[in-house]
């Protein structure tokens, strides 16, 4: 899943757009992107608030197990999963 400071309808158009096949949740208070510490503060289009970029592998007990806090191309993502195994 995604989640972003994007309205339910942003997210929605970037999925169809994208052809995403994963849910995008709508976060539009920061609530979860701040818990996370990833809030960037009006950098966004007409000052808007979003999310830094980041990827979490959270395992089925709710833990972290490897997170990115910069883009990262899908073999790292898989490496990660694959030392879980």
């Amino acid at each position: 899943m995604a989640i972003s400071a994007d309205t339910p309808e942003e997210s929605a158009e970037l999925a169809r757009k994208a052809g995403l096949t994963f849910p995008l949740l709508s976060d539009r208070k920061g609530e979860v992107i701040k818990s996370y510490d990833l809030l960037h503060s009006g950098a966004g289009l007409n000052g808007r608030d979003i999310s830094d970029p980041a990827e979490f592998l959270v395992d089925s007990s709710g833990k972290v197990r490897w997170r990115s806090l910069a883009e990262t191309e899908p073999a790292q993502f898989l490496a990660a999963i694959k030392k879980l195994e």
